[in-house]
């Protein structure tokens, strides 16, 4: 086995599903995770940060009564896929850049990170078939990128200046930051206030929204931080961290929380459409 520091690192399942899934009753809403388990230069930080963040998402789906399935984008498996299509929910955690070509940018990303374009295809016709079947979807920070890109969007590939949005040299790499919720939206109706802090740790962000998107969060420098599918019954998506344990917890279980709470209403709504059928 390579000692080499540099090789890409892998998160396994014990690292980041906890246990106590099989505990909950068979009739649990069951929500299907979307992640990376590994990518191109996930060593050191960026390892941590993917297991401590992933395996945060997997507590708190735990914590609001949901059951959980992993999809390894990484591994990018068309049957793995199908299990999302049974799920009541998708869930598209954070992890590395989206390929630039996938929204025509033209030459080399500034500080690329984790650039996999077979994941983020995977990824991108897993969001498809997600609003196809208008399931829940939830999807963070690279999730919110990709699904902006899926639906035509471009992304800004190396925020300038970055000092709102990520630590700088020498400095954490995530931080504490003010976002706008937009009236109306259903992340300012989940938070219940216009004016949040969130934890935030990235150089990239939505630039050109999809036409079938809203902006629902803005940064104090314009930046977009939010958008949702007015169209769908239910698709939120954000540029920061909920899952990072050091922001607010009771926003974390008020996020993950309202996935969970839509998965259950199309569970019943499944189940009541079978009476009938």
């Amino acid at each position: 086995m390579s000692t080499d520091p540099r090789e890409d690192r892998v998160l396994t399942l014990d690292e980041v599903i906890p246990e106590g899934f099989d505990l909950l009753p068979p009739d649990a809403p069951l929500v299907a995770v979307v992640v990376s388990l590994t990518f191109p230069g996930m060593v050191g930080e960026s390892h941590r940060i993917m297991r401590d963040f992933t395996r945060s998402a997997f507590d708190q789906l735990l914590e609001s009564g949901a059951r959980a399935v992993l999809i390894d984008s990484s591994a990018a498996d068309p049957q793995a896929a199908l299990a999302a299509e049974e799920a009541d929910g998708v869930l598209f955690l954070g992890g590395g850049d989206v390929d630039g070509s996938l929204y025509e940018l033209q030459g080399p990303i500034p500080k690329a990170y984790g650039v996999d374009r077979t994941a983020d295809e995977f990824c991108i016709a897993m969001i498809h078939r997600t609003l196809e079947k208008d399931q829940p979807l939830l999807a963070i920070c690279r999730g919110s990128q990709l699904l902006n890109v899926a639906l035509g969007g471009t992304l800004v590939p190396d925020i300038v200046p970055s000092t709102l949005h990520q630590g700088q040299s020498g400095q954490p790499m995530f931080l504490d930051e003010w976002v706008t919720l937009a009236e109306g939206s259903k992340i300012h109706g989940i938070l219940g206030h216009e004016r949040v802090t969130v934890r935030s740790g990235h150089h990239q962000a939505v630039d050109r929204v999809a036409t079938d998107l809203v902006v629902s969060a803005v940064a104090d420098d314009g930046i977009v931080e939010g958008t949702e599918h007015p169209g769908k019954t239910w698709v939120v998506a954000v540029q920061w961290h909920p899952e990072d344990r050091d922001g607010s917890a009771e926003d974390r279980r008020a996020i993950i929380g309202a996935l969970v709470e839509q998965a259950v209403l199309r569970r019943l709504q499944l189940a009541r459409h079978a009476q009938t059928a």
